[in-house]
C-alpha cells in the first residue's frame, strides 16, 4: 500500500502523476493500455472542502463536476440532467435514459431505503459507530454484469475521529486518476462528506480515498505530463514549486460553505434547484443556491447558447471564489481557442 498525503485535490494530481511516472509500470486494461501503480494507493486529503482543480492543462469542467455532485446528493440516476453539462455521459447509459452505476441513486433509494439518513442518525447517537457503512456495490446485480456502467467506488465508511470531526474513507475498485480520483471523485465525495458532517452536526475531517487499482490511460497521461510539468522534470523540487502555486494555499480562493440552513430546508432547496429552468427566478432558503449554484447554472447555459462572453460576466456573480475562478478560466479558455 502506498500513501499520498496532500492538502487538497489540486496537489493530489501532481503527486499521483509523479507516483505513476516514477514506477513506470504499464498494463493492459479493458479500455486500453494504462500506467498502473504496483500496489493499492491511499490518498489522504487534509482539506477535502478545497475540492476544485485549477490546472489549466487538465482543463477539468467545473460546471459538470459541481452539478453532478448536487445531482448525486438528491439520489438521482436520470441521464437528462447531467448530459446537459457533459454530453459524453450518454456513453455510460444502457437505455439512453438512466445511469445504472449512479452513486446518489445507490446512496438514497437503490437498496430500498435512504442509507444516508440511517448513517446520519447512527452517528448522531454514537460518533464512533463502526457499522456506518455506505454501500454502492450490489453483488447480486453488479458482479459479472456486462453493462456499460457499474460502480467504481464501492463503499464508504464514516466515523467521528479523535478531534471530533467526521472522517470519511472511500473504497474504490478501479480508479483512473485523471478523470476519476483527481477529477470527478474528489468533488462528488467531498460534497457528500460536507453534507454528512453538516447533517450530523460536526466539522469535516480527513477524506481517505483507497484506490485498489490506481491508474491512468497511457495516451492521456503522456499528453498531460508533457503539458503539466515536462517529461523529465517531475521530481520533488518541481512538485514543491507546483504546489506553491495552489490557489488555496496562496489565499486567492477559499471554500464556500455548502449548507447554511437546516438540513430539511437545504434538501428542499436542492430539489427545487435541480428542477429549475435556467434563468428562472426562484427564492431559496440557503444562500449557497442563490449565490453559488444559480450563477453557475445560468453562466453555463449562456455558454451553451453561444454567449460565452455573457457567461463570463454572469459567473462573476458567483460568491464561491474557488468555483468562480475555475469557471471563469474554463470559459475563458473556450473563448480564446
Amino acid at each position: 500500500m502506498q500513501v499520498i498525503e496532500v492538502r487538497n485535490v489540486h496537489d493530489a494530481l501532481v503527486r499521483g502523476m509523479d507516483l505513476l511516472h516514477t514506477e513506470d509500470f504499464k498494463n493492459e486494461s479493458r479500455n486500453g493500455r494504462v500506467y498502473q501503480a504496483r500496489t493499492p494507493v491511499t490518498t489522504v486529503y487534509e482539506r477535502s472542502k478545497e475540492r476544485v482543480l485549477f490546472w489549466a492543462e487538465r482543463d477539468a469542467n467545473p460546471f459538470f463536476h459541481f452539478m453532478e455532485g448536487l445531482w448525486m446528493l438528491d439520489g438521482r440516476n436520470d441521464l437528462e440532467f447531467v448530459k446537459h453539462f457533459a454530453k459524453s455521459m450518454e456513453n455510460y447509459s444502457d437505455d439512453g435514459k438512466s445511469l445504472w452505476g449512479a452513486y446518489g441513486w445507490r446512496w438514497r433509494s437503490y437498496f430500498g431505503y435512504d442509507q444516508l439518513r440511517v448513517i446520519i442518525e447512527r452517528l448522531k447517537k454514537d460518533g464512533e459507530d463502526r457499522r456506518s457503512v455506505l454501500q454502492m456495490w450490489d453483488a447480486e446485480n453488479d458482479l459479472g454484469r456486462d453493462g456499460k456502467d457499474v460502480p467504481c467506488n464501492t463503499s464508504i465508511y464514516f466515523k467521528e475521529d479523535t478531534t471530533g470531526c467526521l472522517q470519511m474513507t472511500v473504497s474504490n475498485r478501479s480508479n483512473d486518476i485523471i478523470w476519476g480520483a483527481y477529477g470527478a471523485n474528489a468533488v462528488h465525495m467531498s460534497m457528500l462528506h460536507e453534507y454528512m458532517a453538516s447533517n450530523i452536526g460536526i466539522p469535516v475531517g480527513r477524506y481517505y480515498q483507497i484506490s485498489d487499482n490506481f491508474h491512468a490511460y497511457e495516451e492521456l497521461f503522456d499528453k498531460l505530463l508533457d503539458k503539466l510539468i515536462g517529461r523529465d522534470a517531475l521530481d520533488f523540487y518541481t512538485q514543491r514549486t507546483a504546489m506553491k502555486n495552489n490557489p488555496y494555499l496562496r489565499g486567492e480562493v477559499a471554500p464556500y460553505s455548502m449548507i447554511n440552513v437546516s438540513p430539511d430546508l437545504w434538501d428542499i432547496d436542492l430539489v427545487n434547484f435541480l428542477d429549475r429552468v435556467p434563468f428562472e427566478d426562484i427564492e431559496f432558503n440557503d444562500r449557497f443556491f442563490t449565490e453559488v449554484a444559480v450563477p453557475m447554472q445560468d453562466a453555463f447555459w449562456l455558454h451553451k447558447l453561444g454567449k460565452t462572453e455573457e457567461a463570463i460576466i454572469e459567473i462573476q456573480e458567483c460568491a464561491a471564489t474557488d468555483w468562480r475562478k475555475a469557471c471563469f478560466e474554463w470559459l475563458d479558455r473556450r473563448l480564446n481557442k
